[in-house]
């Protein structure tokens, strides 16, 4: 069963609900009989055994059927039609459904048949309070838990940060890059007080994080000022720094190590004056920005902290519409 949510937390019902989504039964019987037709003109005769409707993109499962050839000893025998044969009839496929184009995966993992993705007429729009109270972000025993949305099949998707341990979000202008550092933000948020998370927030569009100032987890107010975001990344780099020193001074791996050695009742004396400390997760929203401004020194300081800032548990995440 899942835990309740401590008092401090803000509730998830300031999240909106999940839409309720209009028929689609008669669109996907339409769609699986022109796949089944089509393939059969081909001469493929295939049988759509599932059907998996995800946010933009439906997944029919095809089990490739079989065909009559003549045997050596001129008896017939039934062959199985190859999966090539299926991959190379897409742009035929792609016509029939009249699709911008489909993507053929084969095979489907764990399963035993082929699947066809074939975009949705309308992309449906994924709730995060859906991904927060699903059972898949709950088995995360993590802190660091984040809501990613629902992927192909329709099930919700999340991930561990802190598994991570770094995160590039790479994409063109309108992918959708802001509203997955948000997506990102408020995981964080509803699952963590002030003394287990920090966040800094860069944002070099000014129009995008600004909204969180005032959020107590916040280090600094976002930042805006090219110029700050080196003292930023300086004084993080400083952090970890100073993280590893107190690692090796109480003989500590990584921050869940050093947290529960500091946390004991009978610790040693010449560990009084240390404290436990918080993860940090730094979030830039457009990299380039800051690379036009100052190339050497952000690079620098960013090659150091995604090398080494794993184990201290500050975690990077960038977005960028240049990944190279």
């Amino acid at each position: 069963p899942a835990q309740p949510r401590p008092e401090f937390l803000p509730p998830l019902t300031l999240l909106a609900m999940d839409a309720a989504k209009p028929g689609q039964a008669v669109d996907l019987a339409h769609k699986k009989q022109v796949i089944e037709q089509t393939l059969a003109s081909f001469n493929v005769p295939v049988e759509v055994v599932d059907i998996n409707v995800g946010p933009t993109v439906t997944q029919f499962g095809v089990k490739p059927g079989t065909l009559a050839r003549r045997g050596p000893g001129g008896d017939t025998v039934q062959r199985r039609v190859r999966v090539s044969r299926i991959r190379a009839l897409a742009n035929d496929l792609a016509l029939a459904l009249e699709a911008s184009s489909i993507r053929i995966e084969a095979p489907v993992p764990g399963k035993g048949y082929v699947g066809i993705e074939v975009p949705n007429s309308r992309s449906d729009l994924v709730p995060l309070r859906m991904v927060l109270e699903a059972p898949e972000f709950g088995q995360i025993k993590s802190p660091l838990a984040v809501a990613l949305g629902r992927d192909v099949a329709g099930q919700p998707v999340a991930a561990d940060l802190a598994a991570m341990p770094h995160l590039l979000i790479a994409g063109a202008t309108g992918s959708g890059k802001s509203v997955c550092i948000h997506n990102l933000v408020c995981s964080l948020l509803f699952n963590n007080g002030p003394d287990l998370l920090r966040l800094l927030l860069v944002d070099p569009k000014r129009v995008e994080l600004p909204a969180y100032n005032g959020v107590p987890h916040l280090i600094a107010p976002v930042i805006t000022d090219v110029d700050q975001v080196v003292g930023a990344l300086t004084w993080l780099t400083l952090q970890m720094d100073e993280r590893y020193r107190s690692f090796s001074q109480v003989g500590a791996r990584n921050l869940k190590d050093y947290n529960r050695k500091i946390d004991r009742k009978n610790r040693p004396a010449e560990w009084r004056d240390l404290e436990p400390y918080p993860h940090i997760v730094f979030i830039i929203d457009e990299l380039a920005d800051l690379m036009l401004a100052a190339p050497d020194k952000v690079e620098h300081y960013i090659c150091r902290l995604a090398q080494m800032a794993r184990a201290t548990g500050i975690h990077l995440v960038v977005a960028t519409q240049r990944p190279s």
